[in-house]
């Protein structure tokens, strides 16, 4: 006979009394026949994803043990969430509890009735931190990446898919990282528009590298105004999959690099206001590198106005890269070390884009 399998439940409530629901369904947890709960997470308050009016929700997880198979144990679940008050209600209505079956072993369950693990997990700041309380090591069986791991991706938010927007998923890193060679890579296996950088049509960057200041605004303008025409909401369609070599937020920092203080006064009011046009990513790759690895890349791609770079400029562009995606809110964010990852082996490529599945609108 089969030992038992252990389960990872996420328990909700934001009607009456909340922490009550989640006690109570824990006790039935724990009452289910061929079960054994083992422990629950903390109690987490959040926000809810939908309607913000209404009342903020308590999360926590629970860890059980049994020997039910998934089907049955679901329907347990939902006879749990009946006896307690659930009523069948509108996605993202309050309710007094609400079960979801997150993780059943390893095991990848997709029916009509059931999906396993649970399909937005990943994007749930909520149920993550949950989850590594009990156990960060955990490995999501589709994403092959640890509870840990995930968690460090939202940055503290919660998400959820919106097929209504495009699907734009953007490369981002340092000069010399290897954007444009993953994009096309990532571009083939999804069958996706692409959006690259327009370096070589910008009539100002080579001078402005050369050392010629006064036309730094120029270039910047022009980069700004290429990207407000690239990610113009009217350009691309509803659940469109985009890539782009580049993040929109990246014009900000180089202009702060490149920029002199009245330039800048002038630009960031621009800036400001462009933000407010333009497609936000469902998800960002955000490649990191050394300075002196890039700096060889640079050299040996040979492109004129870069040769002078000097890895002064490109250390900076690495902190300034960090702090922005230490600070990022806008959606998750997938950290690539390029030196556990090839743009050139299939196998790293074929790993991150199954990964980039899971964060977009099917």
């Amino acid at each position: 006979m089969a030992g038992p399998i252990t389960v990872y439940i996420g328990l909700g409530s934001n009607l009456g009394d909340r922490p009550e629901f989640i006690n109570k369904a824990l006790k039935l947890l724990g009452g289910i026949e061929q079960t054994k709960l083992v422990r629950a997470s903390d109690m987490i308050e959040t926000i809810p994803l939908g309607d913000k009016t209404q009342p903020k929700f308590l999360n926590a997880v629970a860890e059980i043990e049994t020997t039910l198979s998934a089907d049955d144990l679901h329907k347990k679940l939902i006879d749990i969430e009946t006896a307690l008050g659930k009523v069948p209600a509108e996605k993202w209505a309050p309710r007094t509890i609400d079960l979801d079956l997150l993780l059943f072993g390893d095991q990848i369950i997709d029916t009509s009735r059931l999906a396993v693990p649970h399909s937005q997990m990943h994007l749930r700041s909520f149920v993550l931190e949950g989850l590594c309380q009990l156990n960060a090591e955990l490995i999501h069986p589709v994403i092959k990446e640890s509870v840990g791991e995930l968690a460090a991706r939202l940055n503290d938010c919660d998400f959820a898919f919106n097929p209504d927007v495009p699907q734009l998923i953007s490369i981002a890193g340092i000069i010399g990282v290897g954007k444009t060679t993953l994009t096309n890579k990532l571009a083939d296996l999804f069958d996706s528009k692409l959006l690259f950088e327009d370096y070589d049509k910008n009539p100002f960057m080579a001078d402005v590298y050369a050392g010629k200041k006064e036309l730094a605004l120029d270039s910047q303008l022009y980069f700004l105004n290429s990207r407000l025409q690239q990610l113009d909401p009217g350009a691309l369609k509803p659940s469109q999959i985009v890539i782009t070599d580049y993040v929109f937020e990246k014009e900000l920092i180089y202009a702060k690099l490149l920029l002199d203080e009245n330039q800048l006064a002038l630009y960031e009011k621009v800036y400001r206001q462009s933000c407010l046009k333009v497609i936000a990513p469902v998800l960002v790759i955000y490649m990191m590198d050394s300075p002196q690895s890039c700096l060889e890349k640079i050299h040996n791609r040979k492109r004129p106005y870069e040769q002078q770079i000097q890895p002064q400029l490109l250390e900076k562009l690495v902190f300034d890269y960090d702090k922005l995606f230490n600070g990022w809110k806008t959606c998750p964010v997938i950290h690539l070390s390029m030196s556990k990852f090839d743009c050139n082996n299939s196998r790293d490529v074929d790993n991150l884009a199954n990964q980039i599945k899971s964060y977009i609108a099917k």
